[in-house]
């Protein structure tokens, strides 16, 4: 009777170690899955990074106004297309300098 006992008793632990290994298999594989799925989607930072999220957005909308306006005026004031040209393009150029005059706050 007690072999018997022992005997179903093993058989049990045997069946429990082979589900116990079938599920580490299972987790494994899906965190090895969940790994590759984080390592190939894009993160997105949050917060402070890149250029334009240092200016709030009524700053950066004031920047646009203003060199929309500052570009009205040349096209409309300026006879010559030549020199409306060069002073539109002077404008692109000056402009970040002229933001970070303007708007720093580092001082």
């Amino acid at each position: 009777m007690s072999k018997e006992r022992a005997r179903r008793r093993a058989a049990r632990e045997a069946e429990a170690a082979r589900e116990r290994f079938v599920r580490q298999r299972q987790l494994a594989r899906r965190a090895r899955r969940r790994a590759l799925v984080r390592r190939m989607t894009p993160t997105w930072r949050r917060g402070r990074t890149g250029r334009l999220p240092r200016r709030s957005r009524g700053e950066r909308a004031a920047i646009v106004l203003l060199t929309l306006a500052a570009m009205i005026l040349i096209w409309s004031l300026v006879d010559d297309l030549a020199l409306r040209i060069a002073l539109s393009a002077l404008l692109v150029l000056v402009l970040p300098a002229i933001v970070v005059i303007a708007l720093d706050r580092r001082t």
